[in-house]
């Protein structure tokens, strides 16, 4: 099927087989996607980037599954139940084998939660096992929990917990051994569809088929994941036959594909929004006077300052023009409809000449000069972004030099504070308001398990009350009340400026594959079935 315009924006339901998993007759044939980003190494605790979990899921199942809509699903754990305020049940699938034919037990859960805190890199994963005091292990199958006081959320951290074997992983379980053991694939042993071949980095991750998956056998007899970073190259190798089905269509090509009858366009809703990211120090390294001099006191700690810079932005005009329709303007920091999103936070006003008042009110009516940073092979329209929002603070006075670079740059230098402006998506993975507002607006707080996405030491002592006391409230109407009064002080705050919310588009062959897009933009090889 074809879409007739930017905006006929269905949700592939027409070429979607509705499925619920991939298990039926095998075919004997290879699948060859063209992604934009692949993982940073083969061990899936290193990193928290979507690209990273995206190939660890071909490999290694998580404990607790996210579907295409990120609503949570059995998945290793088949069952689970809070038994006291601090104590979670969870129940494993038994038969589940690994790659090499062991059994998958209580002991490969225990061992890989464990395990995370230490290996864990940049783009950390400790955030998925925060609230985790200690494992205790009933029998093969059963585990309590304990958690460090009442932990509402705890199974819906668990979407990202990645079940290794721990017989396979247990030489290569420090940050000095976990990279080779699990890129040479000596530790890459899964319960997932697919068993590790090789993986070349920035480029080739070879799979073959496990046949005795637990969720049935999958349609692909071999998966090859060629990570092809620029857009145009991507697509250029689909339309050669180079690959099967690409992910991350630009939003030019998605227009110029409605005319060809040799591709399938897929397009779904994201769960990413485009985020600008304000630095609170009272000194920071990247704004500087007109002159080029760095400034002795932070204007962005100047509520009016940010507020001149949100005035600045034109949603509309980001969504309509930079990305060709492919977006929503948005106003918080989750999608609508989120646990903890709340509607009463209006859209903010596109005003440029309130935006030059403000500026002047603050004591910069002639502004200032800034780097704004981001990234521009992660997500759909990521670098055309920040050029727009570059050329809109010029506009209002602030002269902004514009660096769109690569993920694997830019996010150690944002994880060392390296940046005062700077915008990267932020995709509510887990569905509810804790994974978000608790990792990126709560102030960064090890003691309390809260903030480690927080780069702009932004602190605001109300939002870190009412999120400290959401983790603890097991009643979800409390919750969710405590989560939209959060999230209107962040937003009013203006140190988190949300910009827009993503839509995706996957192209493929025509008439060869179908799936479901899911809300993470996950391209996952299992639940992609040829269409005949």
């Amino acid at each position: 099927m074809k879409h007739a315009s930017k905006r006929n924006f269905f949700k592939a339901a027409v070429l979607c087989a509705g499925l619920a998993s991939a298990s039926g007759t095998a075919v004997a044939q290879t699948l060859t996607m063209g992604v934009r980003g692949g993982p940073e190494s083969m061990d899936p605790h290193y990193s928290a980037l979507g690209v990273h979990a995206a190939a660890a899921k071909h490999i290694f199942d998580t404990l607790v599954w996210s579907g295409t809509d990120l609503q949570i699903e059995p998945g290793l754990a088949t069952s689970w139940r809070p038994i006291d305020e601090d104590t979670w049940e969870f129940k494993l699938r038994e038969g589940v084998k690994f790659h090499d034919g062991s059994d998958f037990t209580a002991e490969d859960v225990k061992f890989s939660i464990e395990r995370i805190p230490v290996v864990s890199g940049p783009t950390t994963t400790t955030i998925y096992v925060r609230r985790v005091a200690e494992v205790e292990i009933i029998d093969d199958y059963t585990l309590h929990i304990h958690t460090d006081g009442p932990a509402s959320t705890l199974p819906n951290d668990f979407i990202r917990l990645f079940i290794v074997s721990s017989e396979a992983a247990a030489d290569y379980s420090t940050p000095e051994t976990a990279a080779g053991g699990f890129n040479s694939g000596a530790a890459t042993i899964g319960t997932g569809p697919y068993k590790f071949v090789s993986w070349e980095p920035k480029g080739d991750l070879v799979l073959e088929r496990f046949d005795d998956y637990w969720r049935g056998m999958g349609a692909w007899e071999r998966v090859i994941r060629k990570e092809i970073p620029n857009d145009s190259s991507r697509l250029a190798a689909l339309k050669a036959g180079q690959v099967d089905v690409i992910n991350y269509v630009s939003s030019i090509d998605y227009l110029a594909l409605a005319n060809d009858p040799n591709v399938d366009s897929i397009i779904g809703d994201s769960v990413y929004i485009m985020n600008l990211q304000l630095d609170q120090r009272e000194q920071t390294p990247k704004v500087y006077d007109n002159d080029g001099n760095p400034m002795a006191e932070n204007p962005l700690r100047d509520l009016r300052v940010r507020q001149a810079i949100d005035h600045a932005i034109d949603r509309e005009t980001m969504v309509e023009i930079v990305l060709e329709g492919l977006g929503k303007p948005a106003n918080q920091l989750m999608p609508p409809g989120f646990f903890g999103s709340n509607a009463g936070i209006p859209m903010p006003e596109y005003n440029p000449d309130k935006a030059r008042a403000l500026l002047a009110e603050a004591g910069y009516p002639d502004g200032f000069k800034i780097d704004l940073y981001c990234t521009s092979d992660r997500l759909p329209g990521d670098g055309a972004i920040c050029q727009g929002l570059g050329q809109m603070f010029t506009q209002v006075g602030i002269d902004t030099n514009v660096n769109a670079i690569s993920r694997t740059v830019y996010f150690p230098a944002q994880a060392n504070l390296e940046y005062s402006v700077f915008m990267n998506g932020w995709g509510t993975l887990t569905g509810e308001a804790s994974y978000t507002l608790g990792g990126l607006a709560h102030s960064n707080n090890p003691e309390v398990k809260l903030g480690a996405f927080n780069r702009i030491q932004y602190k605001n002592e109300d939002v870190d009350r009412l999120l400290q006391a959401g983790a603890t409230t097991l009643d979800a109407d409390a919750r969710r009340a405590m989560y939209e009064e959060a999230m209107a002080l962040i937003m009013a705050d203006k140190a988190y400026i949300s910009i827009v919310q993503l839509q995706t588009v996957w192209a493929a062959k025509a008439g060869m594959v179908t799936f479901e897009p899911r809300y993470d933009e996950d391209t996952l090889a299992f639940f992609i079935r040829p269409a005949n």
